[in-house]
């Protein structure tokens, strides 16, 4: 595949061939959506004598080598399989490797370090019938091949990466309207916890929300207000950040939307998302007006979820990733994900999203999903109207008003942890769905 052309998906009606290695490693962010995937396998099936591009999946890499060949095959596997289950199944599959050095590492270094890697994964497809057309790896600013022996096209020094925005894939990316995010590192830093007195803070406030819903959520009669609560609450804080937008500037964005959440409020949608059912209620706000102002409160949530609570995050991750791939913004989608299963490797929802988000399933085939859920619940909701006053505070999935519910209790100590109180926050319906 070293000198094949290969054209990338579609875009403004026309194609762009893509000629070499040279060509492939600077259309990598692209073929991403917008984001240079660091330290990560990615893989790009190909179909047809063309060499039409097709599914594609990324991996973080795994940090110890004897789980290389294991990953490989199932990496394999998923793409090929998730191909053949659209009805394509891949002529070849494109690897990269995307690595920068580590302190006192050289970029040749991470190559040779990479190369049973690249192997492995050239072994796992063939088993499969399926060639490795072309295998790159990235580090340092600069690309090798690991299947090209020409060194007057693949030197061993390396070739060095196009400069950001020069290249043929850069302009019609440009022209289609994508634009590069960065790199997944700078992505995956919006989401990060704080550190200092505010982790503090937090935690303390997680850990009141913990002893006063924890008990509620484990009897049934108390289960249903919490959801009832969680999701009230939320409604109440997406309406306001949606009365309250944020600067351009996305880290002055997120000090913004930081800033309109108190700690007690957070601690308790964190815990109250713990609830299966509550989350997939939550999943609601996925499109529209509300799909924005939900999103920033999902990022600003899992920011929330601070030391001992940092598994926590893999519900408003995932929540984040949802709304992000509902709404087309597939950088963020993958950067959300991926951090969900780096939170809890279990987490099913979001091993689902990762999945479907992977392979290019069309994400309105959950959102129909999801809109006939929310209509047969208002439904029963209306056919039973239960009695007991209302007061509006903000939109709940599909833009209805909302109770206010009780918060949780805004901590004015340290605030003790009860025994088994983090893990039992995730019991019930909660978990790993």
């Amino acid at each position: 595949m070293t000198k094949n052309s290969e054209p990338s998906p579609s875009s403004a009606g026309g194609q762009v061939t893509l000629r070499g290695p040279a060509e492939l490693a600077d259309a990598l962010p692209y073929l991403m959506g917008g984001f240079h995937p660091d330290d990560s396998v990615v893989m790009v099936a190909v179909h047809g004598e063309r060499g039409r591009f097709g599914g594609r999946l990324r991996l973080g890499i795994p940090g110890d080598p004897a789980e290389w060949a294991e990953v490989s095959g199932r990496l394999a596997r998923c793409l090929v399989s998730g191909s053949a289950e659209r009805g394509v199944r891949p002529d070849g599959i494109i690897v990269f490797l995307c690595q920068d050095p580590a302190e006192g590492e050289t970029a040749r270094e991470v190559v040779e370090r990479l190369r049973p890697l690249s192997q492995a994964l050239r072994l796992a497809c063939g088993a499969l019938d399926v060639p490795v057309l072309e295998a790159l790896c990235l580090s340092g600013g600069r690309f090798w091949s690991y299947c090209c022996p020409d060194p007057r096209c693949c030197p061993e020094d390396g070739t060095p990466l196009a400069l950001p925005g020069t290249s043929v894939m850069a302009a019609a990316a440009a022209y289609a309207g994508i634009r590069a995010r960065g790199s997944l590192r700078e992505l995956e830093a919006g989401f990060a916890p704080p550190e200092g007195p505010a982790a503090a803070e937090q935690e303390a406030a997680l850990d009141a929300a913990a002893a006063e819903l924890v008990p509620r959520i484990l009897e049934e009669a108390g289960r249903e207000t919490v959801r009832e609560e969680t999701i009230a609450l939320a409604g109440l804080l997406i309406g306001r950040l949606a009365g309250s937008p944020p600067s351009p500037d996305r880290a002055g964005a997120d000090a913004h939307d930081d800033a309109l959440l108190a700690h007690d409020e957070a601690a308790a949608v964190i815990l109250g998302l713990q609830d299966r059912t509550a989350r997939d209620r939550a999943a609601e706000w996925m499109e529209g007006p509300e799909a924005g102002p939900a999103l920033r409160l999902w990022r600003a949530l899992a920011r929330r979820c601070v030391g001992a609570y940092a598994e926590h995050a893999a519900a408003p991750l995932t929540l984040a990733g949802w709304v992000a791939w509902s709404t087309g913004d597939e950088p963020e989608a993958r950067a959300a994900l991926g951090l969900a299963l780096r939170a809890d490797p279990e987490y099913v929802f979001a091993r689902l999203l990762h999945q479907g988000a992977n392979e290019g399933v069309d994400p309105e085939v959950l959102r129909g999903c999801l809109r006939r859920e929310r209509a047969a619940r208002l439904a029963a909701a209306a056919a039973e109207p239960r009695p007991g006053p209302r007061v509006a505070t903000g939109p709940r999935p599909g833009g209805r008003p909302a109770a206010r519910p009780r918060a949780g209790t805004r901590p004015s100590g340290p605030g003790g942890r009860r025994s088994g109180g983090r893990r039992a926050g995730r019991t019930g319906t909660a978990g790993r769905e």
